[in-house]
């Protein structure tokens, strides 16, 4: 290995979500969805999500402070897809991720795994990206207990 060369760190978060696996996964993909779940706390909102969930197509997310302070985009580009299963990306900044999606009807896991970056700590991007996907959890499973809440009222 040259000087110039780093091995790369990753970094692992994950969650074990009460709702079917095709549920957490077009909550996961959809543009609607999105918009609702991605962020790391209330003080920030998604305004944009644009997702063209295919190998070689782009996704796009705009993350702001609500105070309009501060945002960031979030893109790059799919490598592999493999529904309910897997998206594999690779950021615009040449890092790559990982997300593995694993269960049945009634839970799904979701692991996230990640190169990691040079600018924040390891504890503070594992704290953020958890902390994203602890909101996901919350949205899926208010999510399904709407829908379950629907279909139990019809009968």
């Amino acid at each position: 290995m040259g000087a110039e060369e780093k091995l790369k760190t990753s970094i692992t978060v994950y969650v074990v979500i009460k709702a079917g696996i095709d549920k957490v996964w077009k909550l996961w993909t959809q543009p609607k969805h999105i918009r609702q779940w991605n962020k790391a706390s209330d003080d920030w909102h998604t305004t944009t999500a644009d997702n063209d969930l295919k190998p070689g197509g782009k996704f796009l997310y705009r993350t702001e402070a609500k105070d309009s302070r501060f945002g960031f985009d979030f893109s790059g580009v799919y490598d592999e897809i493999k529904k309910d299963e897997l998206i594999a990306l690779t950021l615009d900044d040449g890092r790559h991720l990982r997300i593995e999606f694993s269960g049945n009807s009634h839970e799904t896991k979701v692991i996230e795994t990640f190169d990691a970056e040079e600018v924040n700590s390891i504890e503070i991007q594992q704290g953020g990206w958890q902390a994203i996907l602890d909101n996901f959890k919350i949205y899926a499973e208010a999510n399904e207990q709407s829908h379950a809440s629907r279909i139990t009222g019809r009968f």
